[in-house]
């Protein structure tokens, strides 16, 4: 038993064996201890993967699995998993930190525990412990980007087990994008009609296209498909963060709502190559009220406590150029665009806030200025500019491109399946510190946590996605629930027993080693390009966060 406490990821707080096993047999029941009446259910939906029958039961009797909530034990999504011969406790602080200490179990099992059935026969013994943990971080998230390439809902639904299975609480879906638009829309059917889907995508990389596949590439969430994500979601303790990027990356959107845009008469489509594009959204009022029609239908059947609403990537030459844009910046007093800009997405925000929503933006919205105090900043740029909002008072998910963007290579070695550069080692994402030294206490405190990003430009489907993702993932969630830099990487036992769970869930991840045959590149549309490389990446975004409004650095009472 040691030794698989030994390899538990996130490594909890406290775990110590205890002498004995316990055994889930026909007989095991789950009660509910105090507080717990509205857990059982999710306990018992967690622990489907026994077979067993697991009747609910008001006493506890010889065998059960007895589950109490009480907040001021463990923290909001701590826990205790205590494991006797003749009981299992499980002890929250919320369904969410039950959650976790199921999670926690199922790695105390054999590998099969993660196989969606285990063989006739098997004999589900939990040699005894306990367990005492609770996350450092409250975001722990994975950006999955379904616009530029669109991933079925069994695959969403699958990443969102996998982030369970890790103790990572968000996913941020990146909704729309100019290559696409992934939200069925009652009000506006253009927008799945026209907007879904574009003829053909571009092959090479970045600006050397060298043509495109000729193949149509689409899809879109319904309305029910959304509702169904959420909830799936929630039973795992793992919140949906939807994004609508405003007022750039719009292509798609404008090639079905043109009147939106900044170029009066203008004509757009959706995008099939990559890039960065001038198509923004008009500022003006009749716009704002569309996108918050826009927002009011997707949180209808998608209710989270987060939208993130981009901002990011926001050449202003169209509105610069647009007469009518001109005078309206000048009627609300605003010395320039950027800070019609930040005006623009305020006053979205305010809308979010009216539902009780807090609006998430990247940090050019920060740089821009006059952001609500309440809005949460996505730092992608870098430490300076995550430290600098900070400073300012906003809450800061850290969300560097090194080493958080996992659409990078993850080795610089030719056989790799083409992406747009890097690299980004395994290594480098376990060095992650999410709040680094070289912050001030006040400044870290207002780091809630971190993120990985999975941009799709470069990757057309799941299993490139799974090869991209793990086992990153694995150590970013590590960094996010303990709250320091991991050394999961160089820990053998840890790292064979965590890639042995991956195998079982039937990840196909990328090996430590060298990249099975069939993950290669090869020599066509796929092969290997060097791409940006990290530190010339770096540095160009250094420059920009620098050259950021510095009435930028204040929020907006």
């Amino acid at each position: 038993m040691t030794d698989r406490l030994a390899t538990l990821l996130p490594r909890p707080r406290s775990a110590r064996g205890l002498t004995g096993t316990f055994t889930f047999t026909e007989r095991t029941s789950i009660v509910a201890g105090p507080g717990a009446d509205g857990s059982t259910d999710l306990v018992r939906r967690a622990l489907s993967f026994l077979r067993l029958p697991l009747p609910q039961r008001g006493t506890p009797e010889l065998g059960s699995v007895v589950v109490t909530l009480d907040p001021a034990a463990h923290g909001p999504e701590g826990y205790q998993l205590l494991v006797r011969p003749d009981r299992l406790d499980i002890v929250a602080g919320s369904t969410a930190g039950a959650t976790y200490a199921v999670s926690t179990l199922r790695q105390l099992l054999p590998e099969v525990a993660w196989r969606a059935a285990a063989a006739r026969g098997t004999v589900w013994e939990l040699a005894c412990c306990e367990v005492t943990d609770a996350p450092a971080t409250d975001w722990r998230g994975v950006m999955l980007d379904v616009s530029r390439h669109f991933l079925p809902k069994r695959e969403v639904l699958r990443m969102i087990d996998l982030l369970a299975m890790h103790k990572l609480n968000r996913l941020h879906l990146h909704l729309a994008d100019d290559q696409g638009w992934r939200i069925e829309s009652a009000r506006y059917p253009q927008l799945t009609e026209l907007a879904s889907h574009r003829p053909h995508t571009a092959l090479g990389h970045g600006a050397e296209h060298s043509g495109h596949d000729g193949t149509p590439h689409g899809g879109y969430y319904t309305r029910a498909d959304l509702a169904e994500i959420g909830a799936y979601a929630q039973e795992r303790a793992v919140t949906v963060v939807p994004e609508l990027d405003v007022p750039g990356h719009a292509s798609a959107l404008l090639a079905a709502l043109p009147e939106l845009g900044s170029v009066p008469g203008g004509k757009y489509e959706v995008q099939t190559t990559w890039g960065v594009f001038p198509n923004l959204l008009s500022p003006l009022p009749a716009v704002e009220q569309v996108v918050d029609e826009l927002l009011g239908e997707l949180l209808e059947v998608l209710p989270s406590p987060f939208v993130h609403l981009g901002g990011d990537e926001c050449p202003l030459g169209q509105w610069e150029d647009n007469p009518e844009i001109q005078a309206y910046r000048e009627s609300r007093g605003l010395p320039n665009m950027a800070a019609l800009h930040g005006d623009f997405l305020r006053r979205l925000a305010d809308r979010l806030a009216g539902r009780g929503v807090r609006a998430v933006f990247w940090d050019e919205a920060f740089g821009s200025g006059g952001l609500r105090p309440d809005s949460i900043v996505m730092a992608w740029r870098g430490d300076e500019v995550a430290r600098k909002a900070a400073a300012a008072g906003f809450q800061v998910v850290r969300t560097p491109v090194f080493p958080t963007y996992l659409d990078y290579y993850s080795d610089d070695d030719p056989r790799e399946p083409l992406a747009i550069g890097g690299p980004v080692r395994l290594a480098d994402v376990a060095a992650l510190d999410p709040r680094p030294a070289a912050f001030t206490e006040a400044e870290n405190a207002n780091v809630i946590g971190v993120q990985a990003q999975l941009w799709s430009e470069y990757l057309p489907h799941a299993r490139l996605l799974d090869y991209r993702a793990f086992p990153r993932v694995c150590a970013l969630a590590e960094v996010a629930w303990t709250g320091a830099p991991s050394t999961w990487p160089e820990e053998p036992e840890r790292v064979r027993a965590q890639l042995s769970r991956l195998d079982a869930a039937g990840v196909e991840y990328r090996p430590l080693g060298d990249p099975k045959p069939w993950q290669r590149g090869g020599t066509g549309a796929r092969a290997f390009r060097s791409g940006y490389p990290m530190a010339e990446v770096t540095r160009a975004l250094d420059e920009l966060a620098a050259e950021d409004n510095p009435e930028g650095l204040q929020p907006s009472s």
